[in-house]
């Protein structure tokens, strides 16, 4: 099996992605799925016992058994007050179409069957369309070879830097700071190296001050917007141990469409499918968090920060990342990711909500010992079209709770690092007028009206790498339906979605 038909395989009948109307079908009238497998119920907090002993093991399992047990009566504080003020993401104005890589491909390059298999995917992987800095007839696309990494990195200078400078203007307007309130900086790319770093650029463009405390993160790939948020919030928590306030910028910038050149000579030159080409676009997000010092928040901002967890899927470093190389970066996507992802993604889980105080967990649900996750809205990084669906079923999610996760990869395709926070934003514009965020740029929801309290936000990266948070959004508490769920699932509108060649409803 190739990594191509593992992860985004055209449907026998070459209806691989489309949306249809129709009726809600799979919930129990509350807008909760119901799965015959039921793995996402008797999720609990785990505050009895969680320590996972399981008889004879390993010196090595012993040791990660002991120190994963410690590490889960590590608890979070009931009241950290970190919070998310605000969220920018700017996309690019152009969008690539399926036939604009086609068109490239078929130019430069001989059709072998591994070129018409890609190709063949591109046509159905779901995405509508993908987000670029250029269109087809952009000199680097256009070049007799593929663009070096000096070329690359100019291109980013030029578009990656006015595209993030835009996403923290946002973010810090949402939140309501001028640029100077910017105390600390966390930012990530995975498609740009160079020092002084891009965030130094964005920085001098904000005009903010010159002593704010800069991290420039590398290697963290798709994960890299949950890695900063963590770190973020890692940050705020010691300046606020010190009696100091942090005001933190985290961005996430990427530009993935220049490497089409790059992966279409690899395709050539190896005769292999690679099929990260068809799935990754360009776009730049923001947020500000903030530890509430010096400031009274009332009901300003969007999420706040409960709890986070990181671990490493063991020997699994070749399955997933981007490697260097003369011509820019190379992607990893093997056709385990999907397994991997949705394998890790529930012990992860459980060990999340076991480090979050009942206290806390109450203000999501009247039930807080036993959240399952489907009485969560999931911010899931779209990687690909069968990492969702993959993860939906082994978490017992209904499409709804993924909706956000769902519409901005058939929107926008995946942004790397970047996606996360996209997919954070357009939860929150549940709880504005519309359905499910209808509106111009998004399109239609799909069947929702507001949304749950609590927002799981989970991303994965090279390693492979997980990444975690538990958000709650504020607000009018009105904001979160009619039910006992917090969600409306409305007659109308577009209800039943395809992804992937599977059929959701």
């Amino acid at each position: 099996m190739t990594q191509a038909e593992s992860l985004d395989a055209p449907a026998p009948d070459g209806g691989h992605a489309s949306l249809s109307n129709g009726a809600t079908h799979h919930t129990n009238g509350n807008g909760v799925a119901q799965h015959a497998n039921g793995n996402g119920a008797g999720y609990s907090n785990g505050h009895a016992n969680g320590n996972g002993a399981n008889g004879s093991t390993t010196a090595h399992e012993h040791d990660d058994a002991v120190e994963q047990d410690d590490e889960e009566h590590e608890m979070f504080p009931e009241d950290m007050s970190l919070r998310i003020m605000g969220i920018g993401v700017q996309y690019p104005p152009h969008r690539i179409l399926p036939r604009d890589l086609q068109s490239i491909a078929e130019k430069y390059y001989p059709q072998t069957d591994s070129m018409k298999k890609v190709l063949s995917i591109n046509r159905y992987t779901g995405i509508d369309a993908r987000c670029s800095i250029g269109e087809t007839n952009h000199p680097l696309a256009n070049q007799p070879t593929a663009p070096t990494i000096t070329q690359l990195h100019e291109t980013f200078i030029e578009h990656g830097v006015p595209l993030a400078t835009s996403a923290c203007r946002t973010a810090l307007q949402d939140a309501g700071y001028p640029a100077s309130a910017i105390t600390h900086s966390v930012f990530t790319t995975c498609t740009d190296s160079a020092n002084p770093g891009y965030d130094t650029l964005v920085l001098q463009n904000l005009h903010a001050r010159t002593s704010v405390e800069k991290v420039l993160l590398h290697g963290v790939g798709c994960a890299g917007g949950l890695t900063a948020l963590r770190t973020a919030c890692n940050i705020a928590l010691g300046a606020k141990a010190r009696g100091r306030r942090a005001r933190v910028l985290v961005c996430a910038t990427e530009l993935c469409t220049v490497l089409c050149r790059s992966e279409l000579d690899s395709i050539a030159a190896e005769d292999s499918v690679r099929i990260g080409i068809t799935l990754f676009s360009d776009c730049s997000s923001a947020v500000v968090v903030s530890n509430g010092v010096g400031e009274e928040w009332g009901a300003r901002g969007v999420y706040d920060v409960l709890g986070w967890k990181h671990d490493l899927v063991r020997d699994t470093e070749k399955e997933l990342g981007f490697d260097v190389d003369p011509s820019g970066w190379k992607v990893i996507l093997t056709p385990k990711v999907p397994q991997i992802t949705s394998t890790a993604t529930p012990p992860l889980y459980k060990s999340l909500l076991s480090s979050i105080p009942t206290s806390v967990l109450s203000t999501l649900t009247p039930a807080p010992t036993a959240i399952a996750p489907r009485d969560l809205d999931w911010a899931l990084h779209p990687g690909g079209s069968l990492i969702l669906t993959a993860l939906e079923r082994k978490m017992g999610l209904s499409p709804s709770q993924l909706r956000a996760s769902y519409e901005i990869y058939t929107s926008f395709g995946n942004s790397s690092s970047a996606t996360a926070f996209s997919v954070m934003d357009r939860l929150r514009s549940d709880s504005e007028v519309g359905v499910a965020g209808e509106g111009p740029l998004y399109g239609p929801g799909i069947g929702v009206r507001g949304g749950r309290k609590g927002v799981l936000a989970c991303a994965f990266g090279p390693g492979v790498s997980l990444e975690m948070l538990l958000l709650r959004r504020v607000g009018d508490p009105s904001m979160n339906g009619t039910n006992a769920d917090g969600v409306e699932e409305l007659a109308g509108g577009v209800q039943r979605v395809r992804v992937g060649g599977e059929e959701l409803d």
